[in-house]
């Protein structure tokens, strides 16, 4: 389990959030949601050890995580970010890139294993058809595809995920949702950051809303719809309708 205490987080020491408390809990989907700029892509990449933290405590398992090694780190958490570069290899070959942190021999080589699990992945998010692909031929929303399948073929027992659904179709979009969901039932940690407020309530087991410099509200879907806070961060109003698989939300109006 991964829990942040006080944490300040930022760039070139202007820290961008300040005393963020959270835990991220095993089996359940945590959504960060905020407006742009307001620090949840970087409270991710500083949890994830991408960047330093400014202030307070990134416990891993209760372990400080700076005493942990990046190996050590990369077979707790998996990180996909936002983009990334394109590199010239296949698709397969990118998903392989997932099981680097289990590699134990030297020079480190993948074994059949780690073949297996990669394809697995690929198959698991409908893409098997891309694996000898170069990733440089694929549209964005394949490509997004690949790298969330290298994500899990890292087989972490936390999952963070910075804007999943960026480049996807609705479709794909859903998949993902319900994929998260699946993870989470599996007994993982899996933290998205997300835009889209009523995808975000309808798969969340809880939300942390960010805005000005902190943490505005933490709760259930529940709570946080019927708290407001969603409309006072971002000047929208939300509706739903019961269903029978539970609620949908919608987005009513521009609040005047």
């Amino acid at each position: 389990m991964i829990e942040v205490r006080n944490l300040a987080a930022g760039y070139r020491g202007v820290p961008v959030l300040k005393d963020v408390n959270l835990v991220f809990r095993p089996g359940e989907v945590l959504v960060l949601a905020g407006p742009n700029g307001c620090g949840k892509s970087t409270l991710l990449r500083t949890v994830a050890g991408l960047q330093p933290r400014l202030g307070g405590e990134i416990l891993f398992d209760g372990a400080d995580r700076s005493t942990l090694t990046p190996r050590q780190a990369a077979q707790k958490a998996a990180f996909m970010p936002q983009s990334r570069n394109v590199p010239s290899i296949t698709a397969g070959r990118m998903v392989l890139h997932g099981r680097f942190p289990w590699l134990l021999s030297y020079p480190r080589r993948y074994q059949k294993q780690d073949k297996a699990i990669a394809f697995e992945m690929l198959s698991r998010i409908g893409a098997a058809d891309l694996a000898e692909r170069s990733m440089e031929e694929l549209s964005g929303g394949q490509r997004q595809k690949v790298y969330l399948a290298m994500a899990l073929a890292q087989k972490t027992e936390t999952i963070f995920m910075d804007e999943p659904t960026t480049y996807l179709d609705i479709r794909c979009q859903l998949e993902t949702m319900d994929l998260a969901r699946e993870m989470a039932a599996e007994g993982k940690s899996v933290v998205l950051v997300l835009h889209d407020l009523c995808m975000a309530l309808g798969v969340a087991h809880r939300l942390a809303v960010f805005h000005q410099g902190g943490m505005a509200a933490l709760g259930t879907a529940e709570e946080i719809y019927q708290s407001g806070v969603l409309r006072e961060v971002f000047g929208v109003a939300l509706g739903r309708v019961e269903t029978p698989g539970g609620c949908e939300y919608y987005y009513q109006r521009e609040v005047v």
